[in-house]
């Protein structure tokens, strides 16, 4: 009796986590403000990052403990049914060779050979789980990310004009075309404050100003990806850090402004630190003004947002995972069925400013060794979060 009781509820705890996509789902499109699969179904996005591309090793984390398939196996198992994969314009540019033999370890195969063939591993390979993949232009130099003085907080940089994003975007979404499971596009993280040409810019949204207005950058971006590949969701964040999706209600991207209808959503990111009341009503209040208002049926704005970076650190304490805002932000999620992207799903840090190859990853979804949670209470919380 006892032992049934024991082994049901074990049943009961290994499906409390939400579906994958089948390839006969693929592709996706909007319909008001969720993601439909081909059927018209909805599919909830319940995605992690998985950084590293982004960064200076010019490679995904977690390949000196563990192969790329074992964490895609890993991120399936745990009901994610997506991987939102940052890379820089960089690494696609330049595409170097990997000459660190210790960061491939558990990949000897990529020791010393170019970047782009680590990421068509992984791309390949999350695809193989029945994993969607979004594509993510993190940053125009391989860097840790953000802040106001990094350089990469526009489209375009010193380094990397315009035009040249522009190129990198085509040359991505053409690598990509042929596989179902490359899903969408995250056209720039986190539009903030950048100095380009000796100049301090601050993004807009709307304005009309060719220098500054994020809108019709990504709407330039949007006609250069269609025109390559129509089934692409496109994913365009807000701007102030992908905090303040405001602009939108007076200014939506709509399906007249690009060349394949039904494909528009919007980004947001959210972290304790951007937040002055954790309490659930002020939290509440506040998301629903910055970007919930846009999820409301029968406007011109009405769309998706995704909120594709969120995260705490993964302690049991009161400044992490049973803190005020954590709380609240999940019940968020959790009450208006949000379509998510956790930070992160790495163990251990990649190498970049102000951080420490191989150390703890305080947010991370995965431990330090990648082969099991860090924190069970994160992942069930998250886990509920699928559904």
């Amino acid at each position: 009796g006892l032992r049934v009781v024991v082994l049901a509820m074990v049943a009961l705890v290994a499906e409390a986590k939400g579906p994958l996509v089948m390839p006969s789902q693929l592709p996706l499109s909007v319909n008001g403000s969720v993601f439909v699969d081909k059927q018209g179904k909805r599919v909830k996005f319940s995605c992690v990052n998985w950084y590293g591309m982004d960064q200076k090793d010019y490679v995904v984390g977690g390949l000196q403990w563990a192969s790329i398939d074992e964490v895609a196996g890993l991120i399936a198992s745990w009901g994610f049914n997506c991987v939102r994969l940052p890379f820089s314009l960089e690494v696609i540019d330049k595409n170097p060779v990997l000459t660190n033999a210790t960061i491939v370890a558990k990949e000897p195969s990529l020791y010393q050979k170019q970047a782009l063939v680590a990421m068509d591993m992984v791309v390949a390979s999350l695809a193989s789980h029945n994993v969607m993949v979004i594509l993510d232009n993190h940053v125009s130099d391989a860097n840790w990310c953000c802040n106001n003085n990094d350089g990469n907080g526009l489209w375009y940089t010193d380094n990397y004009p315009a035009q040249k994003w522009l190129d990198i975007w085509g040359e991505v979404v053409t690598r990509y075309v042929a596989n179902p499971y490359v899903i969408g596009c995250d056209l720039r993280n986190e539009l903030r404050q950048a100095t380009v040409n000796g100049k301090v810019l601050h993004p807009t949204w709307g304005s009309g100003d060719q220098a500054t207005d994020w809108r019709l950058a990504a709407i330039t971006a949007i006609h250069t990806i269609q025109k390559v590949n129509p089934n692409l969701l496109m994913l365009v964040e807000g701007i102030n850090y992908a905090l303040d999706l405001t602009g939108i209600a007076a200014h939506p991207i709509q399906d007249s402004d690009v060349l394949v209808p039904h494909k528009i959503a919007y980004s947001a990111h959210s972290y304790s630190w951007d937040y002055s009341d954790p309490s659930y009503a002020a939290l509440s209040k506040d998301l629903t003004s910055s970007w919930g208002y846009i999820t409301e049926p029968g406007h011109p704005y009405t769309a998706p947002v995704w909120v594709g970076e969120f995260g705490q650190c993964h302690y049991a304490t009161s400044s992490c995972l049973s803190g005020t805002w954590w709380q609240s932000i999940t019940q968020y999620f959790a009450s208006h069925t949000t379509d998510f992207g956790y930070w992160a799903i790495d163990g251990t840090e990649s190498s970049g400013d102000g951080r420490v190859y191989g150390s703890e990853e305080t947010y991370g979804i995965l431990n330090m060794t990648w082969n099991g949670p860090a924190s069970t209470v994160l992942l069930q919380d998250l886990q509920k979060l699928q559904m």
